[in-house]
């Protein structure tokens, strides 16, 4: 008992560093994509990072079969609609707005569960998600503009992401975690080239060097290989429901890295919204770890 619950400690940890690794490079990225349109970064970032995925898994290769290669093309899918409907409803509304809709993943991630795999779903999860859903809607200050396009696409973002953390805790578990990052990232480059010649014209971006280069390589290694990889292994050990709430951790890193870094500033709502999110975490984390113990000790 306690070594599982140590195991899934780690976990929880792990997750909270790649939240924190996404957070990290939000204004690194915001700086990119200022000359290099979303899909042609897109698809550098993952085809490099597809690169080094199968160098990396070149001895699990022996185990790729049809039910893999379906596995890490599904989660890639979901993937790459996750980043473009997000870029399209950042067209049309405030990037806070699609910020908050975004979150709404870890409502969604519950809903999903219950609907899809008619799982049940612990209380202190469902309540954990609730506090983060308010705050991150203090964090990231949301505009009144009423629900347009917009707030469409970046629902479906979020509904998009809920599904790749689901569908990740299912094929976590049956498959080599190595093949189905490697395949997942290659989907979504595949995708993400196709998005750059239809909709922007073309593939290649006005230079590799600058800040287009240091983005790449921060977000490779770190958001991408990385990070990635770390939910894959990871999610076997917990829920995909607390999955959802720690990565609400993103924006609150987010957030600091962007006061120290790129001089934005926190107001006391916007304060009160991290403080939300941290009580949501904990409070699954807590609650799931008090009720295992109490039920053990009967």
């Amino acid at each position: 008992m306690i070594k599982s619950k140590l195991k899934e400690f780690g976990a929880d940890f792990s997750l909270l560093l790649v939240a924190i690794c996404w957070g990290a490079t939000f204004f690194i990225v915001q700086d990119a994509i200022e000359d290099t349109p979303v899909y042609i970064f897109l698809f550098w970032r993952f085809f490099i990072a597809t690169g080094f995925m199968f160098l990396i898994s070149f001895k699990e290769i022996k185990k790729l079969d049809k039910e893999t290669f379906k596995a890490g093309l599904v989660l890639g899918t979901f993937m790459f609609l996750g980043f473009a409907f997000q870029t399209f409803g950042l067209t049309y509304t405030y990037s806070s707005t699609v910020a908050f809709i975004t979150g709404l993943n870890v409502v969604i991630v519950p809903i999903a569960l219950f609907f899809i795999f008619k799982t049940k779903v612990s209380i202190y999860s469902i309540s954990g998600a609730s506090f983060a859903v308010i705050g991150l809607y203090f964090l990231t200050n949301t505009h009144a503009g009423g629900f347009g396009l917009g707030e469409f696409y970046t629902l479906i973002c979020a509904a998009m992401f809920a599904l790749q953390i689901t569908y990740t805790d299912v094929y976590a578990k049956k498959h080599s975690a190595f093949l189905l990052v490697s395949i997942q990232f290659l989907v979504v480059s595949i995708l993400s080239a196709f998005g750059a010649l239809f909709l922007d014209g073309e593939i290649m971006p006005k230079s590799f060097d600058g800040v287009f280069l240091e983005a790449l390589i921060v977000t490779v290694v770190f958001a991408t290989v990385f990070a990635f990889f770390t939910q894959t292994v990871m999610q076997k050990f917990t829920t995909p429901a607390k999955t959802a709430i720690i990565f609400t951790m993103e924006p609150v890193s987010a957030g600091v890295f962007g006061y120290y870094f790129a001089e934005e500033s926190f107001t006391f709502i916007q304060l009160l919204g991290a403080g939300l999110i941290l009580f949501g975490m904990l409070s699954a984390e807590l609650g799931t770890y008090f009720k295992s113990k109490r039920l053990s000790s009967v």
